[in-house]
């Protein structure tokens, strides 16, 4: 009976994803980049992409970096709903400070002909969201209540002196952050907010919020297009991979300092029911993300033992619906 129920929600699944690629592929959301209106329809076919291409080699470049981000504690911990709310909140500060100095630069340079074509402010930019999210966890006097941590500001230098010194390289900054918040992000969000019993208006979360993107996959794409255009030798393509690989140590640098940090707050987890994937144990095979992959290119028994293992949990019969659905939006996510 729950093998017949699986196969039949696997199906719908495999419908919805369908159905909500159609839906991206049709949207013409509009963005503008302070030049005008840019249809997001404007994009370089996937199928017209070379291994040559700006984001092919970040992609293959950051791949195995991605992952080891992916499996630090502190993620893995995060995916699974288990937050401590201090934790979060120092997450958002260190957060605040890397996107406050990032597009810092980025102003000082938006008319670099190496990165003006990446300049979306209204779509992208994330430093007031966090101000108001760090107001809503510390009140009017936040600014008097934080502080850069160690691990933020090497981040931060980094990102200042790029800045100033080789401006070409905030193109990978930029990469690595804003298109994994339209990506991951988006799970996270559902995450905190359901763990930490956050306001469903958003309050807290606004950081993950772009209203101004209509369509994260139309939008990433062309973001990724006007990447592959810039004028650019491939040696400098290959310092931006470098420069991109370092954003990623430079973020699981953060990970470990609140992971240290974690160690001496003493305060109840709350857990937001991730826990039908059971313990990672180190695995990225059963992360989240890994598990929307596997069902969206129909891997039948990866996501029959998915549905099982939801349906024997004492709240998963309970959850599974709301899951269900997020999980068919996370997926539809990942066919980029």
């Amino acid at each position: 009976m729950l093998y017949k129920r699986g196969r039949c929600l696997k199906t719908e699944l495999q419908k919805k994803i369908t159905q909500k690629m159609s839906e991206n592929m049709e949207t013409g959301a509009s963005v503008s980049n302070g030049s005008g209106a840019v249809g997001a329809g404007y994009e370089k076919e996937e199928g017209n992409l070379s291994p040559e291409d700006l984001s092919e080699m970040l992609a293959a470049g950051t791949k195995e970096v991605h992952e080891k981000a992916e499996n630090t504690q502190f993620v893995k911990d995060f995916l699974r709903g288990r937050i401590r709310k201090e934790l979060f909140k120092l997450g958002a500060v260190a957060l605040y400070h890397t996107y406050t100095a990032m597009e810092e630069e980025i102003e000082r340079n938006k008319d670099h002909p190496q990165f003006a074509p990446l300049y979306f402010p209204a779509e992208l930019h994330r430093h007031e969201a966090l101000a108001r999210d760090l107001e809503y966890f510390y009140g009017p006097d936040w600014k008097s209540k934080i502080s850069c941590s160690q691990a933020t500001q090497q981040y931060v230098d980094r990102i200042h002196q790029v800045g100033q010194e080789d401006p070409v390289l905030l193109v990978a900054h930029a990469y690595t952050r804003y298109m994994g918040d339209l990506s991951g992000g988006q799970v996270l969000r559902k995450v905190a907010q359901r763990a930490l019993k956050l306001p469903p208006t958003g309050e807290g979360l606004e950081f993950y919020q772009f209203d101004a993107i209509h369509s994260a996959k139309a939008f990433k794409q062309l973001y990724r297009s006007r990447m592959n255009e810039l004028d650019l030798d491939v040696a400098t393509k290959k310092k931006l991979v470098e420069e991109a690989v370092k954003a990623f140590h430079f973020n699981m640098e953060v990970f470990e300092e609140l992971e240290e940090i974690g160690k001496t707050i003493q305060e109840d987890v709350q857990d937001a029911g991730m826990s039908v994937h059971g313990e990672t144990g180190g695995d990225i095979s059963k992360c989240p993300y890994y598990a929307a992959k596997m069902a969206a290119s129909g891997g039948t028994a990866y996501f029959g033992q998915l549905v099982m293992a939801a349906l024997r949990h004492p709240t998963g019969q309970v959850l599974f619906a709301t899951w269900f659905a997020a999980l068919a939006g996370l997926a539809a996510w990942y066919l980029m």
